[in-house]
């Protein structure tokens, strides 16, 4: 199935695919060659590393069919989900195939190891035997002297790290006094806050209640001086009264 028809991403992402199958298949034809167990090691490292990156290939392109699933019609998303099974099929046969030679190469370590370790044996009692006692001696006392600096070492080496747990230790107790305060001043703030609100509220009322009286008293002398002036002009006017003080004069009499 051509799938640069269906979408280049999936055509890219099978091509891929491909290219590892190719390698794994070359890979695991070329390991059954190798009889050197580190070798083989290594081998089997590279061709997991492939396996690894084939299944990430894999979920990117189910990912990618699910995102163009509503796109395409039933037939082409079932011939997409067979090309995907056969690829996990293909991939699966990989995996038992990768498990089976690292059982294999675990029995060759098992049969390779104790041949080996009796070479390295012989050689370290050849050399000790073609040494004197005196550079037996100098030698362990030497590694006496190695393992001492590595303990100093390793002394070192606590002694910093407690001095930077204590230092650690003082700067989070200082940081945590630092804290309270500056809680304890953010109350004070908003204790201030809150009684300068009620303050400008009762200013406001004050203010309120001031302006009240200052009109009352205003509307009061425009109306006293609002009758002065009718009194003035009507003085004869019997339907306003007098105001106490400003009755106009008596007509008085001429001797």
């Amino acid at each position: 199935m051509d799938l640069t028809d269906i979408s280049e991403e999936l055509a890219h992402i099978e091509g891929q695919i491909s290219d590892i199958f190719r390698a794994l298949s070359n890979g695991f034809q070329k390991l059954e060659k190798i009889k050197d167990s580190n070798r083989r090691s290594r081998q089997l490292e590279e061709l997991t590393g492939k396996l690894r990156e084939c299944k990430r290939l894999i979920k990117e392109f189910e990912r990618v069919m699910k995102e163009e699933e509503i796109r395409n019609t039933h037939d082409t998303n079932k011939r997409l989900n067979e090309k995907k099974q056969s690829m996990i099929k293909e991939l699966n046969s990989y995996v038992a195939l990768k498990k089976q030679h690292a059982s294999e190469n675990k029995r060759l370590d098992l049969f390779d190891g104790p041949d080996g370790g009796d070479v390295f044996a012989e050689e370290n009692v050849l050399l000790a035997s073609s040494m004197t006692n005196q550079q037996l001696m100098d030698n362990g006392n030497r590694m006496m002297d190695e393992t001492d600096q590595a303990i100093e070492r390793s002394k070192k080496v606590v002694e910093e790290t407690v001095n930077v747990g204590a230092e650690t230790a003082a700067s989070l107790k200082a940081q945590t006094e630092q804290m309270s305060r500056i809680v304890n001043e953010l109350d004070s703030i908003h204790f201030s806050i809150k009684k300068a609100s009620q303050l400008v509220k009762e200013i406001g009322r004050q203010v309120a209640t001031d302006r009240c009286i200052m009109g009352m008293l205003f509307l009061i002398v425009i109306g006293v001086i609002t009758i002065i002036i009718v009194k003035l002009v009507h003085p004869n006017n019997k339907d306003i009264r007098d105001i106490p003080g400003l009755a106009p004069p008596a007509n008085r009499k001429l001797l």
